[in-house]
């Protein structure tokens, strides 16, 4: 689609010098939105502040609910009865920010973590396209 990919290794760098390359590469290509799914790694600081609302994320919970990893065991252990995802705007704070949208899910009798995770996935795919289409950044 002609959109230029890059990968910039972790291993062997501290989380301050992998945040200050992606900085640098993102600022050499103009990115005006940056779009986190899967990352799983916190970012610094200066990293939130070279992008002030403009880094997007999608968690696996109903945010404030549940941040952090395993949110749906989380769920799952807490008894919830509606669990679902968040699209957010990144901030210092892990898995905090100003809420996009949410989308929900029913957590079903006899749920496991997989069948759970499963039904989420399918909402995060929909929820985070959603404030892509037509923004102006």
């Amino acid at each position: 689609m002609g959109i230029p990919a890059f990968a910039v290794p972790s291993s062997g760098k501290t989380r301050a010098e992998h945040d200050a390359e992606m900085i640098g590469l993102l600022r050499e290509h103009e990115v005006d939105l940056v779009c986190l799914a899967g990352y799983m790694r916190i970012v610094t600081p200066e990293f939130v502040r070279a992008f002030p609302e403009r880094i997007l994320n999608i968690h696996p919970s109903l945010l404030p609910a549940f941040p952090g990893l395993d949110a749906q065991q989380q769920a799952l252990d807490y008894g919830a009865k509606v669990a679902g995802c968040t699209v957010h705007f990144v901030d210092e704070a892990v898995d905090h920010g100003v809420i996009v949208l949410q989308r929900t899910v029913e957590v079903k009798d006899g749920d496991t973590v997989e069948s759970l995770s499963e039904r989420i996935l399918e909402q995060e795919h929909l929820a985070y396209l959603r404030p892509l289409r037509g923004a102006e950044w």
